[in-house]
């Protein structure tokens, strides 16, 4: 599939831009698909994440996320915080949450901050046993991580 382009207007204050990319992949039994949607609101890169993120599609998830992770890093003109939006995810292996563990990796050492938001019922539980929630700060929805991270919550 080929990624998208597309621009939209929120408010009258602020641009979103939203890039989406969706990924089938054919695996025993049928299709697996992982969908990134990525948009930019003021300086939070917010990630929306669906589908099964699993040995089939763990590697262009790991080929998209991390990429983006370059200037989540503090201060300076061009960093940006990062939030994972999961609240459309299907499904994830351990193989997913590596490429988490890996994305964390990648923000510490630069001081940046990765969030993810809108853990379902699942997710929540898997985030809780192996102890994720101690290694990324956790948002019950996207607004509120945003405005966590944008100071607007405070």
């Amino acid at each position: 599939c080929q990624p998208t382009l597309q621009k939209k207007l929120i408010g009258s204050m602020r641009t979103a831009m939203t890039v989406r990319a969706r990924i089938w992949v054919s695996k025993a039994g049928g299709l697996s698909f992982m969908d990134v949607i990525e948009e930019a609101v003021g300086k939070v890169r917010l990630l929306r994440l669906s589908g099964r993120f699993d040995h089939a599609t763990v590697q262009e998830f790991e080929g998209r996320l991390l990429p983006r992770l370059d200037d989540c890093h503090d201060g300076g003109e061009d960093s940006v915080a990062v939030v994972l939006d999961l609240s459309e995810v299907e499904y994830m292996s351990s193989v997913g949450l590596r490429v988490l563990t890996l994305a964390a990796k990648k923000c510490k050492p630069q001081n940046g901050v990765i969030a993810v938001a809108a853990l379902g019922e699942q997710m929540r539980e898997i985030f809780h046993i192996s102890r994720f929630d101690m290694i990324f700060a956790v948002y019950d929805d996207r607004a509120s991580a945003v405005a966590a991270l944008t100071g607007a919550g405070t």
